[in-house]
């Protein structure tokens, strides 16, 4: 059954079963554990962020009192999209909490096998990634920004040390095929994950990978390093797992999609009719929806409350019981998703034009 699903981190595959591909890597369901989360937000609530690796040791941790870290990393290949957004809502989350937060910017990867011009990638980077995580609010405490190829020495070690705890065979078991590039940047992400567990870097012993279910092949070549690794003394990493954010025609939403995503730098007006040409999930005629109702789980627009623009659940619940029922047809249900995304989209706009003057408070760029 393994070789019928095969998670690539580098494509554009959009995933529909998530309960399968759970069986068959051995991701756990997050659901249980959220009683003893502390605050959950609507994207663990809600089940978007659905599954987990040892997540139950962070929380352990956290009861005891010990010190916690996040690591996820950004590849600047494009612009920022709502499918971003979601990541960066869980790192405000988890910075509330108190969580030390490592954010590598993969400019490397982009490089080498995204094959994106150097200069485009650092100016996405700059200017659409940490400019938006700023106007979404992540704060300069505790958190570490860096680019892949402008850290430290001991990080660089860390990656050319990693190369000789795993073999090719092994590798292309994990990926599938390989070229010289997706190796670099896949050893280069284990050293990114395992860094922080370095006294140097403040020594966390339990840190948390919040990933897209596509990632999954990085955390697991990532745990294996860190039990071969044993001069290191490292921890396996623990990592969740979010849904992917649907775009706009039902595939997944993606940068190399324009027409697709909705950026968080569109043109509100542009950004919004994007919205109202999205697939829905209602019936072909009205007469049908009022009939058999609509279906929700199949809607990009729903999709946007869920995960989005309806903070409040019990809103949520009615928007999706009266689709259900064949009370809210597709144009009013459009309309209304019209306004809360130009209401949101105006403010925010606000804040990353100001934030756009204070990413190197957040980061030191690459010189070339």
């Amino acid at each position: 059954m393994d070789e019928e699903i095969r998670l690539d981190p580098w494509g554009h595959i959009a995933i529909k079963d998530y309960e399968r591909l759970q069986k068959v890597f051995g991701i756990k369901p997050l659901r249980p554990l959220l009683p003893r989360m502390r605050d959950p937000i609507h994207l663990f609530r809600r089940g978007v962020v659905f599954g987990h690796r040892d997540y139950d040791k962070i929380l352990d941790a956290l009861e005891r009192g010990e010190r916690v870290a996040l690591v996820t990393g950004f590849m600047p290949s494009g612009r920022f999209h709502f499918g971003h957004k979601m990541i960066v809502d869980q790192l405000i989350y988890y910075q509330k909490l108190g969580f030390e937060l490592f954010i590598p910017l993969a400019d490397a990867e982009a490089y080498a096998v995204r094959r994106i011009p150097r200069e485009r990638v650092i100016d996405y980077a700059l200017n659409q990634y940490v400019a938006n995580f700023i106007a979404l609010g992540l704060d300069k405490k505790r958190v570490h920004i860096y680019f892949q190829t402008n850290y430290d020495t001991k990080y660089y070690r860390l990656i050319q040390m990693f190369s000789r705890r795993i073999t090719m065979s092994e590798m292309e078991a994990i990926y599938g095929e390989l070229e010289p590039g997706k190796v670099v940047a896949a050893l280069t992400q284990a050293a990114d994950i395992l860094h922080p567990q370095l006294d140097y870097f403040g020594g966390y012993r339990y840190i948390v990978v919040p990933v897209g279910a596509d990632q999954d092949p990085h955390i697991r070549l990532t745990r294996d390093i860190a039990d071969r690794a044993t001069e290191f003394k490292f921890e396996r990493p623990a990592s969740t797992y979010h849904r992917f954010m649907t775009g706009l025609d039902g595939g997944k939403m993606s940068s190399s999609r324009p027409e697709f995503a909705i950026f968080l730098d569109d043109p509100v007006e542009e950004a919004v009719r994007k919205l109202k040409r999205a697939l829905t999930g209602g019936r072909p005629t009205v007469e049908e929806q009022r009939r058999l109702g609509g279906i929700p789980e199949r809607c990009a627009v729903y999709e946007f409350f869920l995960y989005h623009l309806v903070p409040d659940d019990e809103e949520l619940l009615s928007i999706y019981t009266r689709c259900r029922r064949g009370e809210l047809l597709c144009g009013e249900d459009k309309d209304y998703a019209a306004q809360l995304l130009e209401k949101w989209l105006t403010e925010h706009q606000r804040r990353l034009e100001k934030a756009r003057s204070r990413v190197e408070e957040y980061v030191e760029p690459p010189d070339f």
